[in-house]
């Protein structure tokens, strides 16, 4: 139990750690750029294991890379979409290993009209000096 009590008893600092903010900001952008080439090594080497989504109600971890459908960009392509970009990522709490964004992106066709908007709350880390997604909450 102490174990558990040191965890969640330690002290932050609120306050934006600007470096700390653009290091994981490049992060999301390196997972995007992959997100887009349809490269879904490209995008699990952005994120760190165990990775975690939650959904409503629902978790869902994954321990290890390439658990994403193969068929997950076929489906995403039948939806009209052709890309996805950031319309906003709000740093709302930072350390210097650690950045929580609320992100705000669009799903967009190949004309570039807006299919669907998406803002979600994602944990970036610095884990062994790498920046990496941790979390995605939709």
């Amino acid at each position: 139990m102490s174990s558990f009590l040191s965890f969640v008893s330690k002290t932050s600092d609120i306050s934006i750690d600007p470096d700390a903010v653009e290091e994981a900001s490049r992060c999301l952008d390196q997972f995007t750029a992959a997100f887009n080439a349809q490269d879904l090594a490209g995008m699990d080497a952005q994120l760190h294991f165990p990775h975690v989504m939650i959904s409503g109600v629902d978790t869902l971890t994954w321990d290890s890379p390439n658990q994403h459908p193969s068929d997950f960009f076929l489906r995403l392509k039948s939806t009209g979409w052709a890309s996805t970009r950031y319309e906003s990522k709000v740093p709302v709490l930072s350390s210097q290993d650690k950045v929580h964004f609320l992100v705000t992106y669009t799903r967009r066709s190949s004309t570039g009209d807006e299919l669907t908007r998406h803002t979600n709350l994602w944990i970036v880390i610095k884990k062994k000096n790498a920046w990496g997604i941790s979390l995605r909450s939709y």
